[in-house]
């Protein structure tokens, strides 16, 4: 059986990925998405999980309404002077505001998309990536904008199984991009490429790209503007632009 390349290997890590210089073996393609932008110079590919984003907005909306519902059974079991069951409505009043905080967060905290930027000029990969923390949400939440060598970058194959509160089963699959020191296999950052997408077919598509060119690759889809949402997108609607930093968004889309 095959062993993690890197160290450490990702959660729920399946395979390694080909290195980023070899040839690909399979069709490279992006699936259902198209690529933000594609020219000789750099390749923009979308990080979006806008479905997921609405239904977390929705569920916000429900842990909202039962807090509002909450301060009753308190202000009974204060007037009772029943204060087991004072402190324990405090709890649960405490845990559904934490709830809603984080719910509201996580739909509308993220940006609208968390693209990836490929310069095959320059040779370096760009991720617009968002750093947050889930048990802090009142904390800071940012996003940060890195730049890596295209040697560093690797990927990886992952799955996992969850099993949900009513016994239902939950299976995701996806790449992840590990970034690993030079001349080592030691990860030093990592962020995904896509969730329950185009997979390992997604990381030959960039790696076509950075061999051999636009020209290598199957003709693109209507390139698509992450910033432009449907108006039934509210939670998309109601979450930051992309705003690359100045320095960043210039260094990215040319040639030395």
């Amino acid at each position: 059986m095959p062993r993690p390349l890197l160290n450490p290997p990702c959660t729920g890590w399946v395979e390694d990925l080909p290195h980023p210089d070899a040839l690909p073996t399979i069709e490279a393609s992006l699936g259902n998405q198209s690529a933000n932008h594609l020219d000789s110079i750099y390749l923009e590919v979308p990080r979006t999980i806008g479905l997921a984003r609405e239904i977390i907005f929705l569920l916000t909306l429900l842990t909202i309404a039962f807090t509002i519902l909450q301060p009753g059974p308190v202000i009974s079991s204060f007037t009772d002077r029943d204060f087991g069951l004072l402190l324990l409505d405090i709890l649960i009043l405490a845990c559904e505001i934490w709830a809603s905080v984080f719910f509201i967060r996580v739909s509308i905290g993220p940006p609208r998309d968390e693209p990836l930027r490929f310069n095959r000029a320059r040779r370096k990969m760009y991720a617009y990536n968002f750093k947050h923390c889930w048990w802090k949400p009142f904390g800071t939440w940012k996003v940060e904008a890195v730049c890596y060598d295209w040697s560093q970058v690797r990927a990886e194959r992952w799955s996992q199984t969850g099993v949900l509160p009513n016994g239902g089963v939950v299976f995701k699959w996806g790449v992840m991009l590990s970034i690993v020191a030079p001349g080592t296999n030691n990860v030093i950052d990592r962020f995904r490429l896509n969730t329950m997408g185009a997979d390992q077919h997604a990381w030959a598509y960039i790696c076509t790209y950075m061999r051999q060119g636009p020209s290598a690759l199957p003709p693109p889809g209507e390139p698509k503007d992450h910033n432009d949402v449907l108006w039934c997108e509210f939670a998309l609607r109601l979450a930051p632009k992309v705003n690359w930093p100045t320095d960043i968004d210039l260094e990215s889309r040319t040639a030395p």
